[in-house]
This record gives C-alpha cells, structure tokens and sequence, in this order.
C-alpha cells in the first residue's frame, strides 16, 4: 500500500488533453524499504519528482513541433513525464528515465489514464549510464537546480549521444546553465538559446530559457 497522498491534474498540449496523477503536495515521502535512501534520495527531496512543474509544461509544448522521423528519443529526469506523454501522443520512438524509485509507478500509470501504450522506462544514475544505448534527441527540463547536475547531465547526454544527436532543455533561469553550456561546448555541441515566459502574464524581459544543443558539424 502506498504512504503517500495522490492528486489529478488537467492538462492541455495542444489537440491533447488528459490528466496527470501527482503527488498531493510537496509535503509527500515514503520510502518502506529504503529505495530511496540507497540512493541517495532525502525526505526533502523525495517528493520533487511528483510534482508538475513550469518547465515541464513548456518542454511538452515544444514536443508539439518537432521532427519524429527515425528520431530515437529519450527524456531525461522525466518526472511526471509530461513530454514523454506528448510525444508518446504522437506515436514518437520515446523512452523516459529517471533516478526516483517511484517514477516508474507514475509513469506507467499515467500513460494508462490517458489511453496511451506503455513508454519505455530507464532507471538512470546520469554518473553511470548503461551502455548500447543511443538517441537521436535528448530532451530534459528543469534538470540544472544543483551544483553537481551540469557535469552530470553532460557526461550522461556523452555516453547516450547519437552522432547526430540534438539535446533540448527547459529551464526557467538557473544559475547553474551556463557551467553545463561550457560542458557541452567541450563535447561539441553549440547553443542556441531562446528566451521563453513560464507562465502567461510574465512580462519580457523573460529569464526561462529554451536550451538547444547540436554537435557541430
């Protein structure tokens, strides 16, 4: 049985509408058999994972526009998954990952309640990812909130890279996004960073900020 409080969610991407299970407030955490805490996951942050947040939203938006053919793509630090549901909308080649012990339980269940087919999921230590994978497009959001994160997230997206792989990130402005844009610079990927509002009535100049990186050519 689980020990913590769920709640439904509306959402709305485009010609897609459903709804989300999230966790019922940030106050949520349960962990009976120590999954988290092997991993290094506190009572603070356990229930992060679980909530929709602001970046989330605008990286599913993006999934709107972009290209599917013969793209392998994988979110990273996935959450709720809201992208990964998107695009799993629209019949994309999606696999979700994330390091939570429960996100899988979310994913799963919220693919369902919206009438979509299971997505893949990956349980991935960004420090260690598995080898004989690689995606064509990387996509994450709000994945920069620690100082460990951009060599983190740099070193997963190395190992699990195409050759021709794109990576695109939502994130609404922390202060960590330039250090891991010099990561990526190092790995051969070039920025083109666009200025986005997180929520409607927020006025420019705007401090979120879509992140796409190509590998040069």
């Amino acid at each position: 049985m689980q020990g913590y409080k769920t709640r439904k969610l509306e959402f709305e991407i485009g010609a897609f509408k459903g709804q989300l299970r999230a966790l019922q407030d940030k106050m949520q955490f349960s962990d009976p058999e120590g999954c988290a805490a092997r991993a290094g996951i506190c009572s603070a942050s356990w229930s992060l994972f679980g909530q929709l947040w602001p970046a989330s939203k605008i990286l599913a938006r993006a999934m709107k526009k972009i290209e599917l053919r013969g793209q392998r793509i994988l979110e990273l630090g996935c959450g709720l998954a809201l992208p990964s549901l998107a695009l799993q909308y629209r019949g994309a080649n999606i696999t979700a990952s994330d390091y939570h012990p429960v996100s899988r339980d979310f994913l799963h269940h919220n693919t369902r309640m919206n009438n979509l087919s299971d997505i893949p999921f990956m349980r991935l230590d960004w420090s260690s990812p598995p080898g004989g994978y690689q995606f064509d497009l990387i996509i994450a959001s709000d994945v920069l909130y620690e100082p460990a994160h951009p060599k983190l997230l740099a070193h997963a997206i190395q190992q699990l890279a195409s050759a021709s792989c794109k990576v695109l990130l939502s994130c609404p402005g922390r202060g960590y996004k330039n250090r891991f844009s010099r990561k990526m610079a190092r790995l051969g990927f070039e920025l083109e960073e666009t200025p986005v509002p997180f929520t409607t009535d927020e006025p420019p100049p705007h401090k979120g900020r879509l992140l796409a990186y190509e590998l040069s050519r």
